[in-house]
């Protein structure tokens, strides 16, 4: 059996050394990519398996359900997340999708590509929040000012005095690149790490997390002033032009400690359940679809 299957082999999306490249989709399209599968060798865990295709951990997790992250079966046959609903936002700058932990980067200088790449987002009580701003600031080498409250929690919980400004270096946690939002004061980070862990997660406080190999390459694309939008979206869903209706369903974030590992319900919107009526095999696909909540794009029902 191949080590890697490539169900559907198309110009429609390329895994490049720092990021995934798709092929834009028409306007009336918003279905990119193609699914592929990875048999799992020994020693392998879904994190190393989720680094080799450049997507989030928590995203192969959410595909693989049952399948032990950390000492998966050698020769289990992996689904990874590669195809994708886009959501539904205007394409132009920064897209980042809180839900499922990705960010969309649209070139305004070429409109045939766009890229995707996995991110770390805020944990639960220290959320990323949803905007719409720009980029202000490029900074190569950067230092860090912790602010009080996470020099508290570093000497409560790790028993670390950090000092009031980190160096630029290997112990700096925002790694070589960052961007900085304009949103608030100033406080919202696009950044690299010095971690080889958490990119698909909820572990930063606040600022967006980048693999240290994907913010190099964003960070010498994309100028001052780029737009920047956060949104939430845990459902999308798309009608493509040969008339066939797509969602895709993340786990919704949680709000709450007590949310944390606990199943969060979907709620379809009044027109996708309209779209489904009277048609007894997409109504039960998207009711799996809210449930089972893959990260996938399941395909409901074709009109031809």
């Amino acid at each position: 059996m191949f080590r890697s299957l490539l169900i559907s082999i198309a110009c429609m999306m390329s895994v490049a050394v720092n990021a995934i490249e798709y092929q834009r989709p028409d306007a009336d399209s918003k279905l990119v990519g193609t699914m592929e599968y990875y048999q799992v060798n020994k020693g392998e865990s879904l994190a190393d398996i989720a680094n080799k295709y450049d997507v989030g951990f928590l995203a192969v997790m959410e595909a693989n359900k049952g399948v032990d992250p950390f000492l998966p079966t050698p020769g289990t046959l992996l689904t990874i997340p590669t195809q994708l609903i886009l959501p539904d936002v205007q394409r132009e700058g920064i897209v980042i999708n809180l839900a499922e932990l990705r960010l969309y980067y649209f070139p305004a200088d070429d409109s045939d590509h766009m890229h995707v790449f996995p991110i770390g987002i805020g944990r639960v009580g220290r959320e990323t929040p949803q905007m719409t701003t720009q980029i202000s600031q490029k900074i190569e080498n950067p230092t860090w000012t912790p602010t009080a409250n996470i020099r508290k929690e570093y000497r409560e919980k790790h028993d670390i005095e950090l000092p009031a400004v980190v160096p630029a270096g290997p112990e700096n946690p925002l790694g070589e690149y960052a961007m900085r939002l304009s949103h608030g004061k100033g406080q919202y980070l696009i950044h690299g790490t010095n971690k080889d862990f958490g990119i698909g997660m909820r572990v930063s406080s606040g600022c967006i997390r980048m693999n240290p190999w994907d913010i190099e390459w964003l960070f010498s694309l994309v100028p001052e002033g780029t737009k920047v939008r956060v949104i939430n979206q845990p459902l999308k869903q798309t009608v493509e032009p040969d008339g066939s209706l797509y969602v895709e369903v993340h786990q919704p974030l949680s709000s709450s400690e007590e949310q944390v590992g606990t199943y969060k319900s979907v709620e379809p919107t009044e027109l996708l359940v309209s779209s489904v009526e009277n048609d007894d095999t997409a109504t039960n696909r998207l009711h799996s679809a809210l449930y089972l909540q893959t990260g996938i794009p399941m395909e409901l029902k074709r009109d031809i």
